[in-house]
């Protein structure tokens, strides 16, 4: 089950186009060879990156700034053939297929259809460098060399030349782009970044509801395994990887089944992205978005966009009661991180709203 109900023509099309990578690497080059882009005209736009551990609202600030019709990212639409954005397009001009928007397999109230964007961006980092950072168990910090780099921005360069309107800015909700934060800021100086968080209990017990969550679906559909394992998903489900970074405390792996594992995967992640995140990049608290107006006006300020962007799914917060234990030094450690980062998602309201 993925999140759109596909036929079995669909799948295979799918398979070819995702699971082996010499036919996307070929996909790749031949929609470069089909387009005239010129990356310094756009290198140095506002270009926005939404990326944090899963399960922080990444999809919903995400949407939030796309609603506004200033940029441009991959959706649907753009499936399977992703790494070829004007090809495929071109290909499926005839016969544009339109779908009444469903929820999406997170069962979390996210409405999705054909022209929904999404974070399929990963597929090139997969395809040409997955074994830098993907091995068996884990996903680790990678530093992409100057020749991926170029070869990203011109990637971002054929994304943009796809819409009608040619947009100059382009949007990306990538959580595994926490993994290469500086690699993005130097392919794009003037980069957008933003790191949503929020409350870590409330947030390790979501990805603990997704992880089981996923594990049935996978368990009774070997295709949505594949395809969160082909566009780069290892948040959760049978296939889950966990970012091992810094000086990473790891868990049994068959603790994935306890809020224990995912506070302390928070804890490494944020606590790893406080000292290597570029200077510029910003971390979002969740819980002010939903609370305080003056937080996405801050944000919007920040982006350069208007912060009467309303868009589809509001910020909201829907905290759950949580009877699972976890040691209290760990819930001690989490809090202190996320009073820190609260502090610094709070500076840039301040500094945006003076």
């Amino acid at each position: 089950m993925s999140d759109i109900n596909y036929s079995f023509f669909d799948l295979v099309l799918h398979k070819l186009a995702l699971d082996f990578n010499s036919i996307a690497e070929l996909s790749f080059e031949f929609d470069q060879r089909s387009i005239k882009t010129n990356s310094h005209v756009f290198v140095d736009e506002k270009h926005v990156f939404v990326s944090g551990l899963a399960r922080a609202g990444t999809t919903i600030l995400m949407r939030r700034f796309y609603s506004g019709g200033q940029f441009h990212s991959l959706t649907y639409r753009d499936m399977p053939f992703v790494l070829a954005p004007n090809l495929w397009k071109k290909i499926t001009a005839s016969s544009k297929r339109e779908m009444k928007a469903v929820e999406r397999a997170h069962g979390d109230n996210i409405l999705v259809n054909f022209d929904s964007p999404e974070s399929f961006e990963e597929v090139f980092w997969r395809v040409f460098t997955g074994d830098d950072y993907i091995s068996t168990r884990h996903l680790s910090a990678h530093n992409p060399d100057d020749e991926i780099i170029q070869r990203f921005r011109d990637y971002v360069g054929a994304i943009l030349a796809s819409h009608d309107n040619q947009y100059l800015r382009y949007l990306s909700k990538n959580n595994n782009s926490i993994l290469r934060l500086n690699a993005i800021k130097k392919s794009f100086p003037n980069a957008v970044i933003l790191i949503p968080f929020r409350d870590p209990i409330q947030q390790a017990y979501s990805l603990l509801t997704q992880h089981r969550h996923f594990c049935r679906l996978q368990a009774e559909d070997n295709f949505t395994l594949s395809y969160m394992e082909w566009l780069g998903h290892y948040e959760f489900g049978l296939g889950h990887k966990p970012f091992v970074v810094g000086d990473n405390k790891t868990t049994e792996d068959d603790a994935t089944h306890t809020l224990q594992y995912w506070v302390q995967l928070w804890c490494n992640v944020y606590k790893w992205l406080e000292t290597t995140k570029p200077a510029s990049a910003k971390f979002v608290c969740y819980e002010d978005l939903c609370t305080l107006p003056e937080s996405w006006k801050a944000i919007a300020n920040f982006a350069d966009v208007s912060d009467d962007i309303q868009g589809d799914t509001p910020f909201e917060l829907k905290p759950k009661t949580i009877e699972d234990e976890v040691e209290q030094d760990l819930v001690k450690e989490a809090n202190e991180i996320y009073e820190r980062l609260v502090c610094k998602s709070r500076l840039l309201q301040r500094c945006e709203m003076k």
